[in-house]
């Protein structure tokens, strides 16, 4: 089938996509150096050019995920339970949420460089306020009642913690993972984008300046297939989850 040069230099073709994607997988060699601060821990080598970008993009996803789940649901619990912290704090981190994000990455370049802190930074402020106001709302939608009973029963806070809020914050939690892993994905991705020397969205800036259409939408297919992995890894997740929930 013949391709117009027009089209094809547009919107690519399908023949040389999967070829780069190809090419990624299976030519050059890969190698990553691991160091903290200015010294040289270690050097890993890889069979091809794609998996030190690959690994340092998922690395940035998953720290972000990790640490932005943790930090937003532990923010939602507090500010759940506590009226006061919640009167004085709610404004100011809904202030905070109204930012355009895009403009903390220089920000974050400066503070943690162009490794990938500065990425997982990025990220984090995606996902904490997903996480922490579906956390924070669960908290809050606890039943009165209930929260009552248990009180009128002498549980201790920790109690109630554990047995009435945990329980009521968990259903709100798992609807906001899904979301949470594609923003931290999103987020070290375009953190990459705007300043890095290695990622899946370098490699994407990279071709961009060449204009090679074919291998931006390479790269665009390799994430969406990241994208769909991380998904199926949340659901693992959640489903244990639940049928611990469900045991206990």
């Amino acid at each position: 089938m013949s391709w117009n040069p027009q089209l094809a230099f547009f919107f690519g073709e399908p023949c040389k996509v999967l070829m780069n994607l190809w090419q990624w997988f299976t030519q050059g060699e890969g190698k990553m150096d691991i160091e903290w601060g200015d010294r040289l821990l270690f050097s890993l080598s890889f069979p091809a050019q794609i998996y030190p970008h690959l690994i340092i993009t998922l690395t940035e996803t998953l720290l972000a995920f990790t640490l932005g789940t943790l930090a937003g649901m532990l923010a939602g619990l507090y500010l759940g339970v506590s009226p006061l912290a919640s009167a004085l704090l709610a404004p100011y981190i809904k202030a905070v949420n109204s930012l355009p994000r895009v403009i903390l990455a220089p920000i974050f370049a400066m503070w943690f460089g162009l490794g990938i802190w500065s990425k997982v930074a990025f990220a984090i402020t995606l996902v904490f306020f997903v996480v922490f106001f579906n956390v924070y709302q669960g908290v809050r939608d606890v039943n009165p009642t209930l929260l009552a009973n248990v009180r009128m029963l002498g549980a201790s806070r920790r109690q109630q913690l554990l047995t009435v809020y945990l329980p009521s914050a968990t259903s709100w939690v798992f609807s906001s993972l899904h979301t949470a892993i594609g923003l931290a994905f999103v987020g070290a991705v375009v953190g990459e984008y705007l300043g890095s020397s290695r990622g899946i969205g370098y490699l994407i800036l990279q071709a961009e300046g060449n204009f090679d259409i074919n291998t931006i939408l390479a790269g665009t297919l390799l994430l969406t297939l990241c994208a769909l992995l991380l998904d199926v890894g949340v659901n693992v997740i959640e489903r244990k989850a639940l049928r611990y929930r469900q045991v206990k």
